[in-house]
């Protein structure tokens, strides 16, 4: 896989400076203009207040692209047609000179074939609803089994199967951390009854990632740490919204890779703008907060030949 990184990461990387991989899916399709630049930019700011260095990954005109700058990044917010970028579409979206966003999936595969062993993200993807029905799992998890990541989030998106999600994690076996909670977060909410091994500060998180990569099982760690506590929704609350952004939805855009961007922008219309507010600071609380653990917690991580 042909990779152009920017001359900023390669020097960090070679002077073990701490970097964080971060995605544009939440550019392209994930959030609306111009909240979307507004966002991307601030979660740079967020890993550089920290002393380490964003790398920002994506397709443009045919270059797979690990290092974004601020005019490119607006593209990404401003111009129409920019694929989502799983695994699958990276080739072909290359191979066609055009551009494309990059999942989480497709994130810390890039992330770990460079070197970079931190990303941070809103929510990662999971098992859907009717999964008996459409066998549809995100390709996130099987990245990051993959992976030699470190993957911040807060938790996976609300309107996926849960406890289907945990399950498959459990059997891929990635290992689940919660960033000073008991409970796996749900994205807009804290509240999901589903237990993780919590991780309650930078020196215990240490220590387990050391005997992780001792061990050498070569699979990503999920990060999980709580949306900002005085923005989150109650669990109920979320609940309601997902019903009734699954209600509101066409049913051929409630599957597929049309169905995170559909529901999620059903429940910010129908929460009035408030799970978009929520979303853009999320976000960037974890990218700072992958920053942070990258710098005081970084292991060495050797990328994938």
């Amino acid at each position: 896989m042909p990779i152009e990184v920017a001359a900023e990461i390669t020097i960090a990387l070679q002077n073990g400076r701490p970097v964080v991989a971060l995605e544009t899916t939440l550019v392209s399709h994930g959030l609306p203009w111009p909240h979307n630049l507004e966002t991307a930019l601030r979660m740079a700011d967020a890993v550089r207040s920290e002393d380490a260095v964003p790398a920002v990954i994506g397709v443009l005109d045919g270059t797979l692209r690990v290092g974004l700058t601020q005019p490119e990044l607006a593209r990404f917010a401003k111009e129409q047609g920019f694929a989502k970028c799983s695994l699958r579409e990276l080739p072909l979206v290359m191979a066609n000179g055009g551009n494309g966003a990059t999942t989480v999936a497709a994130t810390v595969e890039v992330a770990t074939r460079v070197g970079i062993g931190w990303m941070a993200s809103g929510g990662i993807g999971g098992v859907h609803q009717g999964v008996e029905q459409s066998d549809d799992v995100s390709a996130d998890l099987d990245a990051i089994r993959r992976s030699r990541v470190v993957v911040v989030c807060s938790g996976a998106k609300i309107i996926l199967n849960l406890p289907r999600t945990m399950e498959r994690l459990e059997t891929l076996g990635i290992p689940v951390l919660g960033w000073q909670t008991e409970q796996m977060p749900g994205f807009y909410t804290a509240e999901t009854g589903l237990p993780v091994a919590p991780v309650w500060d930078e020196g215990t998180l240490q220590r387990w990632l050391s005997a992780w990569a001792e061990l050498g099982f070569g699979s990503g760690v999920v990060l999980a740490a709580q949306p900002p506590a005085n923005l989150a929704l109650s669990g109920a609350e979320v609940a309601r919204l997902v019903a009734e952004a699954r209600a509101s939805v066409p049913e051929a855009e409630r599957s597929g890779k049309a169905a995170t961007p559909a529901l999620l922008a059903a429940m910010a219309r129908l929460s009035e703008g408030r799970t978009v507010e929520l979303n853009r600071e999320l976000i960037v609380a974890n990218a700072g907060l992958a920053a942070r653990l990258a710098r005081r917690c970084g292991i060495a991580r050797s990328a994938r030949g």
